[in-house]
């Protein structure tokens, strides 16, 4: 799993492209809780499913 999927980032399921763009909520283990515009929450196996990162998370500064 990429470290970019990290809360925050912005990411896309690679074989539901009808969920949309989702935001990471979680990331613990393998467990990817992922809020997607179209699908509602998800939390998908990390170590199955390759999520494409659209955008990292930005650092508050």
């Amino acid at each position: 799993m990429p470290k970019a999927i990290v809360p925050g980032a912005l990411v896309r399921h690679p074989t539901e492209p009808d969920w949309g763009m989702g935001r990471v909520q979680s990331s613990i283990g393998e467990r990817v809780t992922v809020n997607f515009e179209n699908a509602g929450k998800k939390v998908i196996q990390g170590g199955t499913v390759d999520l494409i990162v659209i955008e990292e998370a930005r650092n508050p500064r």
